[in-house]
């Protein structure tokens, strides 16, 4: 009795029909027409590698995966992304650098200006032959009125030309660091102003507000431009009122 396939109850092997040969499988590992075909696997990427697709469920990135640095948070390395909040020095220090690049001929001007107005008030005498004795405040008009109209008018040119130098270069700056969030400054110290939920350039519009806002910073003896001392996110209270951050580029 034979417990095999009922079609072969004496359990002989299939033999191939008269005068035909039974299917050799080709050279070389390919399976023939006829042959059931395999399925190719894909290639293994090696480990750690990072996988292409979808992050895995839960939110979490599995091991090899890309990971993307947060705004306080080490980045890359050379790459001209953030590498963390801006420190306090680094903020004065670029305050410092900018002011020097946008005062320094204004206040040369300025001390030219006043030269010429005081050596031009000196040579100026008042007139208080009308006041009566003890009339101090008629001395005091005349010593006034006196240097008012001794002051020439090249001082007066020079020391408008050294405002509108001082204006324009603030305007300059507030143009660079809307567009590309470093003034020459902060580019030297390599530090940059950002938006803290787009980490993108404020643009000329809202560095304008900025600048307005740094008034703030000067209230209570000055406390809200040291606050990025102790501040979790460096910021002072212009910043926090705008919404930026300063952090360290390379």
């Amino acid at each position: 009795m034979s417990f095999g396939d009922p079609n072969n109850p004496y359990g002989q092997q299939p033999q191939a029909p008269y005068g035909q040969q039974p299917p050799v499988p080709p050279q070389g590992g390919q399976p023939g027409y006829g042959y059931p075909q395999q399925a190719p696997q894909a290639p293994q990427q090696p480990y750690g590698y990072p996988q292409q697709g979808v992050p895995p469920q839960g939110g979490q990135p599995g091991y090899g995966y890309p990971q993307q640095a947060a705004y306080g948070q080490p980045g890359m390395p050379g790459m001209g992304m953030p590498q963390g909040y801006a420190s306090w020095g680094a903020r004065v220090g670029a305050i410092l650098l900018d002011g020097l690049i946008i005062g320094a001929v204004p206040i040369i001007l300025y001390i030219i200006g006043a030269v010429m107005a005081a050596s031009s008030a000196s040579s100026v005498h008042a007139d208080t032959s009308a006041c009566a004795p003890g009339d101090y405040q008629c001395v005091s008009d005349a010593y006034n009125s006196a240097a008012s109209s001794s002051t020439p008018v090249g001082a007066f040119i020079v020391m408008a030309l050294a405002w509108l130098i001082m204006v324009g270069g603030s305007f300059f700056l507030m143009a660079k660091e809307g567009s590309t969030g470093q003034t020459p400054g902060k580019k030297a110290l390599g530090i940059k102003v950002i938006k803290e939920t787009t980490g993108q350039p404020l643009g000329f519009g809202m560095t304008f507000v900025r600048y307005i806002c740094r008034y703030l910073n000067g209230l209570l003896c000055g406390i809200g431009w040291l606050w990025p001392l102790w501040d979790e996110k460096n910021q002072t209270f212009a910043d926090k009122i705008v919404g930026t951050v300063v952090v360290s580029v390379k």
